[in-house]
């Protein structure tokens, strides 16, 4: 990480420790080594060592002459001698003894050391560093339009700006050689300043540009490897690793560098077991290797026809094959086979109560699940009910006895004589629904004023007891009372028969 990117509040000094970069976290620069003379009291005869080394763009370090004894710490800005003039700006990344060490690991004498540093870099001097800063970005895509015009088959991956902005590195990967005179050219009279080409390998790209691996953490070539091996196919075979090349492949396009790191491991522990593993003759039969385990140093065989597999030990292994080539059968193997104990399963104590799931990766799954199965049941709940009302609907209407009312209106009534036409209409109790009565006959008298329907009103009806009940309401009496009823309205037809021209609103 970066200092634009770390928590220190601006500049290169950590809020926690307030050790100025020298905690060795990795908060503040990267590839760094952690100054572990700086809290010693130093001999009042010591001279401090006069080299210091810088830091700059890209993890790029150099040693620069202290010549002017300059008091510096760890993480400071400076000014410093650029390679070929003027001046550059970088972070103190180490300092006293400990540079003394990193010149014998790079082999780096003295004499070789020319450059110096000027001075602790001023406001002025950080003002124009990051204005060149700034250039960098645009400046490396029109290098790269200018190279596609030119159809170079080169990449421009990174732009290094000097302070003074009098030279400007271009840092490029090919696959081969490139003549890239041409471009050099039109790259100076567009940004008018010195160029310096400089091809670097992919992994060296990788570690310039950064970035995060599968495993999750910073890329090893960007924070503290500096030293690139190769890395082949045998490593993963070692390791008993799937030849896939997604997983196998890193950011660079290359294969991993830690696959390197546990090689010498996995190889140490490949001495103790057979290289070639073949068909083991024993009396049960032809014995077929599955697996190994090559730190238990057990070996998985089974027979033909049988799932089961057999874990033997591979000195085991060694002695049977040994018996094979003198024509010798081995005993049967699950004679041999090793006890292998069940793998304890070690229940996960929290230090927190796991109330809403935050332990599980896809509680957001199973909300998401729940919220739609509770939307459709209940969308199955409401069809159900919907389907209930209408069914009890359509019982009601069919079980009306309206209906039975018009029917038995249909019917010729007892005691009515049918020569008389303009007869008194027969009153039917209804129920629940109370249907219309037609409209009377009128012979001799004339017609009532409130017998004839109006367009904006309801028909009125008329009951035996001279009430008036709207069609549509719903009745109030019990069944009893509707018994009653009936009885009386039978006893006062047979005494109104004879008067055949009273209206029917009496």
């Amino acid at each position: 990480m970066g200092c634009g990117s770390c928590s220190t509040g601006g500049g290169c000094t950590p809020n926690g420790c307030k050790s100025n970069g020298s905690c060795g976290t990795g908060g503040c620069q990267t590839m760094e080594v952690h100054d572990w003379l700086s809290n010693l009291d130093m001999p009042s005869s010591y001279k401090p060592f006069q080299v210091t080394e810088i830091k700059f763009k890209g993890s790029r370090k150099e040693f620069f002459l202290n010549t002017d004894n300059i008091y510096l710490e760890i993480g400071e800005l400076v000014a410093v001698e650029g390679p070929t003039g003027g001046f550059d700006v970088g972070h103190v990344s180490l300092t006293g003894e400990l540079v003394r060490v990193q010149m014998k690991r790079r082999k780096t004498s003295l004499d070789q050391v020319v450059k110096k540093i000027y001075r602790k870099a001023t406001e002025a001097d950080v003002e124009k560093w990051n204005a060149a800063k700034e250039m960098e970005w645009e400046t490396m895509h029109k290098a790269r339009k200018l190279a596609l015009d030119l159809r170079l088959q080169m990449k421009i991956s990174d732009v290094d700006y000097q302070a003074d902005k009098t030279k400007a590195t271009f840092f490029y990967t090919a696959d081969g050689r490139v003549d890239f005179r041409e471009l050099i050219k039109k790259m100076a009279e567009s940004f008018r300043i010195r160029i310096e080409m400089r091809q670097i390998g992919m992994r060296q790209e990788a570690g310039r540009l950064g970035g995060i691996g599968s495993c999750g953490r910073e890329l090893c070539c960007s924070t503290w490897l500096t030293n690139f091996k190769t890395v082949s196919t045998a490593a993963a075979r070692y390791q008993n690793l799937s030849l896939n090349t997604l997983k196998l492949a890193g950011q660079c396009g290359k294969l991993k560098c830690c696959l390197n790191y546990e090689l010498d491991t996995y190889l140490d522990a490949l001495k103790d077991i057979p290289d070639r593993i073949e068909n083991l003759d024993t009396e049960a039969g032809y014995a077929r290797h599955q697996k190994t385990d090559i730190f238990k140093k057990i070996m998985w065989f089974s027979y033909q026809g049988d799932e089961n597999w057999i874990p033997v030990k591979a000195a085991r292994v060694k002695e049977i094959m040994v018996m094979n080539k003198a024509g010798k059968k081995a005993p049967n193997l699950k004679e041999e086979a090793v006890q292998i104990a069940a793998p304890v399963v070690v229940e996960k104590s929290f230090d927190y109560e796991n109330v809403v799931g935050q332990d599980s990766l896809t509680r957001l799954d199973e909300r998401s699940r729940g919220k739609n199965n509770q939307n459709r049941n209940s969308k199955n709940r409401n069809n159900k009910n919907d389907n209930r009302r209408e069914r009890v609907s359509v019982g009601e209407k069919s079980s009306e006895p309206g209906n039975r009312s018009q029917q038995n209106a249909q019917k010729p009534q007892q005691g009515a004589k049918p020569q008389n036409a303009g007869a008194k209409p027969q009153h039917i109790n209804q129920r629940n629904q109370p249907q219309a009565v037609p409209k009377p006959a009128h012979v001799n008298g004339p017609k009532p004023q409130n017998a004839g329907p109006k367009p904006q009103q309801q028909k009125p009806i008329v009951k035996a007891e001279g009430t008036q009940n709207i069609e549509g309401a719903k009745p109030e009496q019990s069944k009893n009372k509707n018994r009653n009823n009936r009885r009386k309205n039978n006893n006062r037809r047979n005494n109104t028969n004879g008067s055949e021209n009273k209206p029917a609103s009496e």
